[in-house]
């Protein structure tokens, strides 16, 4: 996990929002939008660059009772630093 932020929060340049229009969770940018599936949505929810990733996946993993959660959730971190959308 050393290539990603201890304690991720979304950029400035993305808002995460409920779109009615939608009926889905959206990343909005000035070029545009993402439309984000429900999992995308719970995680970046939770990055609000107070907690870190164990504490995320922890966090996921009680709110849904689920477990092993962390490899999933570690990967689409680090698609979305790499696509910007957390810092």
């Amino acid at each position: 996990m050393s290539d990603l932020p201890e304690k991720p929060k979304l950029s400035r340049l993305f808002r995460l929002q409920w779109e009615e229009a939608q009926d889905n969770y959206v990343l909005l940018y000035p070029e545009g939008m993402v439309k984000l599936n429900a999992s995308a949505a719970e995680i970046l929810k939770r990055c609000d660059g107070l907690r870190d990733i164990p504490a995320i996946i922890g966090d996921l993993e009680n709110t849904f009772s689920a477990s092993g959660l962390q490899a999933d959730v570690e990967d689409f971190m680090r698609a979305a630093h790499e696509r910007g959308w957390i810092t």
